[in-house]
């Protein structure tokens, strides 16, 4: 005889009482009148009743999770998010001596079909998590539009004009300027995005107030040098993919990434052959299928590490006696 599981043996004892033999007037003890014979359940119906199958899971293209970045320790931040503070509070806050940590990264620019629009966004939100804790800074809201005009044929990327781009963190930093801070940080992850930050120093330094940014070329060069394997390339590539295997690995489709590489002849990037910037039929720049989490992790250390160094040398940099600053006094 099959063996019935437990849980369908414990089932059909439960069940009994109801389903016992109903005795009428006259009738056989055994039989209801007129009805027809009931069916005997074999074991096998009560286990098929008892055991459904589990639905059915949708394929998971994704990579499996691996380990993240170092969570934070449970000490208390040394920074603080402006956004989370009164006025009265900010006002307290906003010194001469305090530092502003402005973070940039685009919110919606194409990466490639394995890495997601806001993949800027996500890292410049990683690295404030990382300088709120390390660093006595008041950290404002992070910024996600300015100047990335090479991305625009491709669907979801967004830009700013220059000069656009430019008067957004000036008139960030002047308004916060107001009420004593002299010393502004752009946390940047981007490269186009340099132009206009230059342009916006060079306007803040006529008001006395001293504005540098990440240069990130500059900061994570000699580490992506040891570790590149690709042939070439800077954009949703080798590197910045693997960076994203550190911070985010569930952001990222490994299954879709692929090599789109050529030397460029034109800047910008462009979706036809024919078009006006570099030919990436995919938006990628380089070779992804390389990536490495070890390889993110040196290069968002790297990264960090001089940030926090740039942040430290602003905080005792003196900053320009201003034009506009001397005339007002």
């Amino acid at each position: 005889m099959p063996k019935v599981h437990a849980s369908a043996r414990y089932l059909a004892l439960a069940l009994a009482p109801a389903l016992a033999p109903m005795a009428c007037d006259g009738a056989s003890p055994d039989r209801v009148p007129n009805a027809p014979a009931a069916k005997e359940v074999t074991p096998k119906e009560v286990v098929a009743v008892t055991q459904s199958p589990p639905p059915a899971r949708a394929p998971n293209n994704k990579i499996a999770p691996e380990p993240r970045a170092p969570e934070l320790d449970g000490d208390p931040p040394r920074g603080v998010l402006l956004g989370s503070l009164t006025w009265i509070e900010a006002e307290a806050r906003l010194t001469p001596e305090t530092v502003v940590v402005v973070p940039l990264g685009a919110a919606a620019k194409e990466h490639g079909p394995h890495l997601l629009l806001k993949n800027d966004l996500l890292l410049a939100e990683y690295y404030t998590r990382r300088v709120l804790q390390a660093a006595d800074v008041v950290i404002a809201p992070t910024l996600g539009y300015h100047y990335y005009p090479a991305f625009v044929e491709y669907p979801g990327s967004t830009t700013l004009r220059e000069e656009t781009a430019r008067d957004v963190v000036v008139d960030i930093c002047r308004s916060l300027a107001r009420h004593g801070p002299r010393r502004f940080y752009v946390l940047n992850t981007g490269v186009s995005t340099v132009k206009p930050l230059q342009a916006a120093a060079a306007l803040l330094a006529e008001d006395g107030i001293l504005l540098r940014f990440t240069d990130i070329l500059k900061v994570a060069g000699p580490v992506e040098e040891a570790l590149r394997e690709q042939e070439g390339g800077t954009h949703a590539d080798e590197i910045e993919t693997s960076m994203m295997l550190y911070i985010a690995p569930e952001t990222v489709d490994m299954s879709k990434a692929v090599k789109d590489f050529a030397p460029k002849t034109k800047p910008g990037f462009s979706r036809a052959p024919d078009g006006p910037g570099h030919y990436s039929k995919t938006g990628i720049w380089g070779d992804p299928t390389l990536a490495t989490r070890a390889k993110g992790a040196r290069v968002v250390e790297a990264m960090v590490a001089g940030m926090l160094a740039d942040i430290e040398a602003l905080r005792v940099a003196t900053p320009p006696a201003g034009a506009r600053a001397s005339a007002s006094e």
